[in-house]
């Protein structure tokens, strides 16, 4: 039996290319984690690349899977949850009832909530199903690791132009560990990830690189899970996890590839060649909305 507790990833599936549960699915099994997939839309190709057919699952069929998911007989070996893309506002019930029942089969488990909404200026995907997203699923997480349009948009923030801006939508957010990523950075053509731990901030910056866009933010909420779960302290999670993501883009990049080369990856996955320093922020007291 593994050592390593098993993780469920609830997102989308692509035929072509490694965004979704094919990225999350990935990074965490190749850090050692037995992972449990649950498709919520299958697609040939990512819709960036162009229209293409969807095939998200009945709502009852959807809703039946993940409660046989909570009455299975392994439950007790779950020790993560992490959700991301969803295919319609009606998943939303049924997968925070299996993150109820993780919970109280295995009480330290933690469920991490990459709220896949929109990006730029814009949602892309129903007000509907974005509100419920925020109003169910944000309520039970443990982590979470929105990018700057999702961060401002759930808080009802303005999107940040400043370090202290992220700092304060991240105050607001709720979960205990919240992973900001695409946030200003001090840097000019640099990027940054933004780590609200509690009473901790931390900042660790990356140039900005010309890569393929897709499936960033689905490796990026893998491999900060998968460095807390293996008892990583949360300067090194997020050192390690932006070193990785910037390596492996940079090197799909490099590639002239439209896709992030996972399978070309692994050892940045397992252990980055340059870590990425990290800085402490100043936190002050949220003050009261």
């Amino acid at each position: 039996m593994s050592t390593r507790p098993a993780v469920i990833v609830i997102s989308s599936h692509v035929v072509r290319g490694t965004v979704g549960n094919r990225a999350a699915a990935l990074a965490l099994e190749v850090m050692g984690f037995p992972v449990w997939t649950v498709p919520t839309i299958t697609l040939p190709w990512h819709p960036g690349h162009g229209p293409a057919t969807r095939i998200v699952p009945p709502t009852e069929s959807f809703a039946a899977m993940l409660a046989d998911l909570e009455n299975a007989p392994w439950l007790g070996e779950v020790g993560a949850v992490l959700s991301g893309y969803l295919g319609n506002a009606e998943q939303v019930a049924p997968v925070a009832s299996l993150v109820e029942a993780v919970k109280r089969a295995n009480p330290l488990a933690r469920y991490t909530l990459d709220p896949v909404l929109g990006d730029g200026d814009a949602l892309y995907i129903p007000q509907a199903q974005a509100e419920a997203m925020r109003d169910t699923l944000l309520p039970l997480a443990d982590i979470a690791t929105p990018n700057g349009f999702e961060l401002g948009w759930l808080t009802g923030h303005l999107r940040a132009t400043q370090q202290h801006e992220t700092l304060a939508s991240a105050q607001a957010l709720g979960p205990k560990l919240v992973l900001a990523t695409s946030s200003p950075a001090l840097r000019e053509g640099a990027t940054a990830n933004l780590m609200l731990d509690g009473t901790r901030a931390l900042v660790a910056e990356h140039t900005l690189l010309d890569g393929p866009p897709n499936g960033l933010g689905d490796l990026t909420a893998a491999l900060l899970l998968g460095h807390i779960l293996r008892g990583d302290s949360t300067a090194e999670a997020l050192s390690l996890t932006t070193s990785a993501v910037a390596e492996v883009m940079a090197m799909s990049a490099n590639a002239g590839s439209d896709e992030l080369l996972l399978e070309q990856s692994l050892q940045s996955i397992l252990k980055p060649r340059t870590p990425i320093a990290t800085r402490q922020l100043m936190v002050t007291k949220r003050r009261p909305a």
